[in-house]
């Protein structure tokens, strides 16, 4: 096993990988910019090391400063947790020139699969159904204009380096194409050095279902049930979901074998995620693979009771999987909410800052991953992740009542979230029944903010905690006399009980 680990991350992930860590008995090395000298994954690592300035293109994304740190820390293995170099095949090359094992596939996995035309090829070639459209980047705009008439409007325009909703274009007409050409491909070259595009038939209302697998170095290769990611705001997850509401045994069994077969294919080993977008009929089809451990991992971890990111860590050591396919049991459901610094009122617009105050939901069911503390500071160079908020319960309606209660427990203050859009999501009647697809949410939210006022009735508590201050205030300068000094509203209110005890005991006589 691994004596010391680099988590080459940041925020909650590296959090999340650190806590693993630390568990297993490995030393935990952390790396950080400027403005993350005082982020939370910093003081929770044994090691700590800077790494640049806060552009992550002079950090975060430097492979030679990730080494040179693997280096000076003695490090025998590297975890890149999500994002940023996950899917980048020169960080595990660079690793295996350094003598460092990299926690995740090979780069010649990666490069297989991190492609999305070379994947789509090779799911065709392991009998995985794919999207109808084209297996290799297209050329020229011509050509580009030419297999769209063929296969008929509406189709999307996709990067074939691409991910996350970028360089991605929907063009419902012929003469949109054009427009769409020219910024799905300038957006893909800016986002990932690659501006070349491929074309794929569109969907009308398909739901997005995910297939976690684990591969070992022996040979074994399992699938850990599914995930719903549909709710989704421009193609970016917002709600994530284990098991989907709309599988059945037969329908997981297809799915997982599929990916089972894509990661036999592509000599996967560690944790992966096929894609899959399924059809009104239930008809699935291949999207694309994550090369990489996926934000919404706590979802499986909650239903299925593994470990994904200690398993991770024993497969890079060479050690089997512990378990076989017919051990995998799914029970119960998960929820996750991803918690973000962002105003939903104001086109979801980013809202760094230092968090004033926070409480944190708990109790049973939940679960929250986080990489920030009341006085920690939201920089505004990096996507504004607070944390993901877990909610496990027996089955989906407990589940989601679950979920409920910890949004109302939910408190951050100093900075918006969109802890209120979760509150009156949860409470649709459409989510309730799961009756969505991957552009319900667009949908939704459109008709939610043509009315501010109603979608900010319930405002993450910070109404009802300012009142409950300025009445502990109040009560204080009346009880205590006009000098007396009001506590700020954000300090906590002191406890009635606690004030006359203090009062009691000053009142007695010092010789008692």
């Amino acid at each position: 096993m691994f004596r010391k680990i680099l988590v080459a991350n940041r925020g909650e992930i590296a959090v999340r990988v650190i806590r693993a860590c630390h568990e297993m008995g490995i030393r935990a090395v952390a790396v950080f910019s400027e403005v993350d000298r005082a982020a939370l994954h910093v003081r929770l690592a044994d090691e700590a090391y800077p790494i640049g300035p806060a552009p992550s293109r002079e950090s975060y994304l430097r492979v030679d400063k990730l080494m040179e740190v693997a280096r000076r820390a003695g490090c025998d293995a590297l975890h890149p947790g999500y994002g940023f170099l996950a899917e980048n095949p020169a960080l595990p090359r660079a690793c295996r020139d350094a003598g460092v094992v990299f926690i995740g596939p090979s780069a010649e996995a990666m490069e297989q699969l991190g492609s999305k035309t070379a994947a789509r090829q090779l799911a065709r070639s392991a009998d995985v159904p794919t999207v109808p459209g084209t297996l290799e980047p297209i050329e020229s705009f011509e050509d580009a204009r030419t297999i769209a008439q063929q296969m008929g409007y509406p189709v999307l325009l996709k990067a074939v380096a691409g991910g996350g909703g970028k360089g991605m274009r929907l063009v419902a007409e012929p003469g949109e194409l054009a427009a769409a050409w020219r910024d799905a491909s300038s957006e893909a070259l800016n986002a990932f050095g690659d501006g070349r595009l491929y074309l794929e038939k569109f969907l009308a209302e398909p739901r997005h279902i995910e297939v976690q697998v684990l591969a070992d170095q022996h040979g074994n290769v399992l699938y850990l049930g599914e995930r719903e990611c549909s709710i989704q705001r421009r193609h970016q997850k917002v709600v994530e979901e284990a098991p989907s509401p709309i599988m059945d045994p037969t329908l997981r069994q297809q799915m997982g074998e599929a990916a089972v077969r894509l990661a036999r294919a592509a000599g996967y080993t560690n944790a992966g995620t096929c894609e899959f977008l399924v059809d009104a009929d239930r008809r699935f089809y291949f999207l694309e693979v994550n090369t990489r451990l996926q934000v919404e991992h706590p979802v499986t971890e909650a239903v299925t009771g593994l470990d994904l990111v200690k398993l991770q860590i024993r497969v890079a050591a060479g050690e089997p999987l512990p378990l076989r396919q017919d051990e995998v049991v799914l029970r119960g459901h998960a929820i996750e909410c991803r918690i973000y610094a962002e105003d939903p009122e104001n086109q979801f617009f980013p809202s760094p800052g230092k968090i004033l105050a926070q409480r944190v939901p708990a109790g049973p069911g939940i679960r929250t991953d986080e990489g920030v503390y009341a006085g920690a500071v939201i920089p505004n160079e990096y996507d504004p992740l607070i944390g993901k908020l877990i909610a496990f319960g027996r089955d989906r309606a407990e589940a989601m009542a679950r979920m409920r209660r910890a949004l109302d427990e939910y408190y951050v203050s100093g900075v918006r979230t969109n802890i209120p859009m979760f509150r009156r999501l949860l409470a649709d009647p459409a989510f309730v029944r799961a009756e969505f697809h991957t552009r319900w949410l667009d949908g939704w939210l459109e008709h939610v903010l043509r009315d501010p006022a109603r979608f900010a009735s319930r405002d993450g508590g910070r109404a009802a905690e300012d009142a409950a201050a300025l009445a502990a205030a109040l009560w204080h300068v009346a009880y205590n006399g006009a000098t007396a000094t009001a506590p700020s509203a954000t300090a906590p209110a002191v406890s009635h009980w606690k004030l006359e005890g203090r009062r009691e005991s000053l009142r007695r006589d010092p010789r008692d």
